[in-house]
């Protein structure tokens, strides 16, 4: 089965067993019955670090904002880390998670720079920032708005937003306007979707195949 905001944190005390990656991310988005146990992994990590990769291919990664460290903001955090940014910036609701996952990330990968923001410094922080990433809920269906006020955007940064739901966000919309370089939901649902095929069945989906699953 798939776990999905906001439940990525909350499913794992039910968890009979974690993957290294899930347990390394605190976050499951992937549960998959084994002998009748219930081992949670995470595909979030590995599809966003392809969509990036595949989507915004040379964008420049020195210095980037993450707003979100929740269950998907984590996986992204990491995915960031892998993909090479000098310097990560999360910011969140709740302080002390983004100095949580900061601390985390700082701790398993080597070379890299961390950062925790409350969500009211992000206007101060962009102007340092090559791009810019949304893994909150803000934006979604049924959460309208944008996750900091877009009048901060630069028409040089990249923006992502991983709310695929709708697929071009009020944040995406925005950033587009100013001619900005952007990557929608989409790509990281397609990418994650086809890890987590292999996990349930065993083999290996195209993203070709796990596109058709893209609302209309």
């Amino acid at each position: 089965m798939n776990i999905t905001h906001p439940c990525k944190q909350l499913v794992i005390p039910a968890l009979d067993d974690l993957s290294d990656n899930a347990r390394l991310l605190g976050a499951v988005n992937t549960v998959v019955v084994d002998d009748g146990r219930l081992i949670g992994h995470n595909t979030d990590h590995s599809g966003f670090l392809t969509a990036l990769r595949g989507g915004l291919p040379g964008v420049d990664l020195h210095t980037v904002l993450l707003v979100g460290a929740g269950g998907a903001g984590s996986a992204v955090a990491y995915a960031l880390a892998a993909a090479g940014v000098a310097h990560l910036q999360i910011a969140d609701v709740d302080a002390d998670r983004a100095a949580a996952v900061c601390a985390r990330v700082s701790a398993a990968v080597g070379g890299i720079r961390t950062t925790p923001l409350a969500v009211t410094q992000i206007g101060d922080a962009l102007p340092a920032c090559t791009g810019v990433v949304n893994a909150t809920p803000i934006g979604m269906t049924g959460h309208p708005g944008t996750p900091f006020d877009p009048a901060a955007l630069r028409p040089d940064l990249w923006v992502v937003d991983i709310v695929y739901r709708p697929m071009r966000t009020e944040l995406l919309s925005a950033a587009q306007s100013l001619g900005c370089e952007v990557l929608d939901g989409g790509h990281m649902l397609v990418a994650q979707a086809a890890d987590t095929f292999t996990l349930l069945t065993g083999v290996r989906a195209t993203q070709t195949v796990c596109a058709a699953i893209l609302p209309n």
